[in-house]
This record gives C-alpha cells, structure tokens and sequence, in this order.
C-alpha cells in the first residue's frame, strides 16, 4: 500500500477520504517536521488548500486583497515540493497546493482573480461550505494532457468538465517545464501538470470534496497508481 504524505490544513477529511478511498495510507505532514522526516518513506505528496501564498515568495508587492498567509505553511510546503520533486515522487496539488506547487518551481501568481483579471467569471461560490460540491464554472482540458487522460471516461466527447470553485488566486507566470492542463471560460489557468515527471498535476477546483460520489476519483486512482509503482520499487 502507497504512504501519502498529506500537507496538514483546516478540512483535512475529505482530502484523507479520497486518497483512503483509492487504496492509500495516510500520513499528515506540517511545519513542525523536517522536510526529510516528512518525505522519508512517503510514496506520493498530496498538497492541501488552505491560506494565499505569500506574494514575496515570488518576488511581488502584496495587493489589498492578500489577507492571510501562513508563512511557515509556505516556507515548509515549497521546501517540500521541491525535495518530492528531486525525488521524482508523484504529487497531486490541490487549491493552494496548485499555487504552492507553480511557485516552488518559479512561477508566479495572479494576487486577486476578481480586480486583475478583466471579465473574470465568479470563482468562489456563494453556497454554504457545507455544499462544497455545487458546481460553479466549466473548464476546459487541453486535448492530449495527463488531466485529460485521466479523466477521458467522464468527458466521454466533451473536453470541458464542470468544478467546484472556493479561490481568489490563481497561476499567473506558468514555472518552466510545467504546461496548462486546463483554464476556466475566462482565461484564468485552473490545472497545470509536468509532462517530465513521473506524476505532477496541480488543479484549482476541489476534487476531494466528490470522494462519496467518484466523479474526480480517477484523478486520485492514477495519482495512487504512480504511487504504488514508488512503493514497488522501495520494498
């Protein structure tokens, strides 16, 4: 069975439930750890939502609408993303852990969604969090891409899919070597993935919250298939 080292957030349950669900074990890792202690037999590296990324992280002046950081969450998580990433480990990033992820590797982030991006459709939903999976906004996959692979049973002749949407942020300057796997109708850059590695995809939804109803449990199933073939290799 593949260990995932899951980065510690305030609703950690269905993050764990999707990845329990998909024939994994979990292991919740924060800044308290070394990077070397929480990596050290892990198999897989799932990055939670959470707080924005600090904009100095990437070099920028912090815009009004940037309200809390978290900066040990940041120096802990992009220190994490890039030992996992020396160590090929598979990595599913997830809300923040898209951000994290794109700035680790020196990409950059667009601050506010709704004051920076001109036409930009609503990106949070106005539904109670306990609804998470209401269904906000369509994106759109590009055609050949890890994230469409994965999900190509779902989309059946589509090349959209429907999301559940809670981010004000989102990736501006994509990092070298990474592509876009998928962008909202209003241009804003809703999944990234490295086609070098052995499996890397960052997606801004929230596909953990579906973990009852499967309908992203084959972006989890393939997450866990790169997984398990590390947990091969280290027994």
């Amino acid at each position: 069975m593949a260990h995932i080292a899951i980065t510690a957030c305030s609703r950690l349950e269905d993050y764990k439930q999707a990845i329990l669900h998909a024939g994994g074990e979990v292991h919740i890792v924060d800044s308290s750890m070394s990077v070397t202690d929480a990596l050290n037999g892990m198999d897989g590296l799932l990055l939670t939502g959470g707080d924005d990324v600090a904009p100095t992280r990437y070099g920028e002046e912090k815009h009004p609408a940037v309200k809390a950081v978290a900066p040990e969450r940041d120096e802990f998580e992009i220190a994490l993303v890039r030992e996992a990433r020396k160590r090929d480990l598979p990595i599913l990033a997830i809300c923040r852990g898209i951000q994290v992820l794109n700035v680790a590797a020196g990409g950059s982030l667009v601050q506010d969604i709704p004051t920076q991006v001109t036409g930009a459709l609503e990106h949070k939903q106005t539904v109670p969090p306990h609804q998470p999976f209401d269904l906000a906004h369509e994106v759109w996959l590009e055609k050949d891409s890890l994230l469409t692979k994965l999900m190509r049973e779902r989309l059946s002749d589509a090349d959209s899919v429907e999301v559940n949407s809670r981010h004000h942020q989102s990736v501006k300057t994509l990092a070298e070597g990474f592509e876009v796997s998928a962008t909202a109708p209003d241009g804003v850059i809703e999944a990234i993935e490295d086609p070098a590695a052995r499996f890397c995809l960052g997606v801004q939804w929230h596909p953990e919250n579906f973990w009852r109803t499967g309908e992203f449990r084959p972006l989890f199933e393939g997450f866990m298939e790169a997984a398990n073939k590390v947990s091969h290799a280290h027994s």
